[in-house]
């Protein structure tokens, strides 16, 4: 049976042809074409300012496809945010930030070199600022894998490789009003943000909680019992 998806692109522009090749390399994951199977949240990341966007849809053979999803199966937060540390410009805090980032980079960053599309998180606003704030040591990791699930942010599907570029076909678009969407997209950040500060914590979870300055000095791998403990809550 024939695999597929059904993403969309939300943007300024109507994209009926996704190039391989352009784009900003200092996105999440580089270079690529950037898209999600929620047509809403298309819809806000079309709308970053107060015009007009697009939601460009498309399907998408995953037929021959090497397929990396961060957030399932052997992968885990702290492989995600190597990959971001490799390509974003972080806004490094404290002398701790710059070895925590050149740390996880090396530890955690999984084989991408074959990955045709990638499957993960997106750091948009409030969610940057939280990974942010694990690299300087100002918060746990239990607190960023929490973060990361509030506001119903969805993950990005990302076509890397020029192979990916030649199995995707344009469908349709729809307009963005940006009257919804840019305060919609507002919204989400705002109550992202909220949801994290209410967050209470028991003593128990205090006492275990780890930061990234713990993850340095006890030289922990990917396999850690300990990371994985809180990881997989």
């Amino acid at each position: 049976m024939k695999q597929e998806l059904i993403i969309y692109h939300g943007s300024q522009q109507i994209v009926e042809v996704p190039k391989y090749g352009i784009g900003k390399p200092y996105n999440d994951y580089g270079q690529g074409f950037y898209c999600t199977e929620n047509i809403e949240l298309a819809k806000e990341w079309a709308c970053p300012i107060k015009n007009d966007g697009y939601s460009n849809k498309y399907r998408l053979s995953l037929d021959g496809m090497n397929i990396m999803h961060l957030t399932k199966g052997e992968f885990n937060i702290l492989n995600w945010l190597a990959i971001l540390l490799s390509h974003r410009k972080f806004d490094i805090t404290s002398p701790i930030g710059y070895n925590a980032r050149d740390f996880i980079i090396s530890r955690f960053t999984p084989n991408t070199k074959d990955v045709d599309i990638m499957i993960g998180y997106r750091a948009d606003d409030s969610y940057f600022s939280f990974a942010e704030d694990f690299v300087n040591n100002t918060i746990s990791l239990r607190d960023l894998n929490f973060a990361m699930k509030l506001g119903t942010l969805g993950e990005q599907v990302v076509l890397l490789s020029e192979r990916s570029f030649s199995q995707i076909e344009f469908i349709e678009y729809e307009v963005a009003d940006y009257r919804k969407y840019y305060y919609k997209r507002a919204e989400r950040d705002k109550n992202a943000r909220v949801d994290y500060s209410n967050k209470k914590k028991n003593l128990e979870q205090l006492m275990d909680d780890i930061f990234v300055l713990d993850i340095i000095r006890e030289d922990m791998k990917y396999d850690d019992p300990r990371l994985q403990s809180i990881i997989s809550e």
